[in-house]
């Protein structure tokens, strides 16, 4: 069974005045996956997360939120 996740990516996105189709092109993805992200509709693989992490400078746990 997946783990359902709240993510937190638009609100750190904003934070970071960042649009959707930026961050998208700076982890090497199509927006449509950060919307989908942003909806919490897509589970991001290990190093998406890490790579989001990284670009809004904010720890991978505050941005996603696991409910095991």
């Amino acid at each position: 069974m997946e783990a359902k996740f709240i993510s937190n990516i638009k609100q750190y996105r904003q934070l970071a005045n960042m649009t959707q189709e930026e961050l998208a092109e700076k982890v090497f993805v199509r927006r449509e996956t950060i919307v989908r992200l942003e909806a919490s509709k897509y589970n991001p693989s290990l190093k998406l997360a890490i790579d989001i992490s990284r670009i809004l400078q904010t720890p991978i746990e505050d941005i996603f939120i696991f409910d095991s």
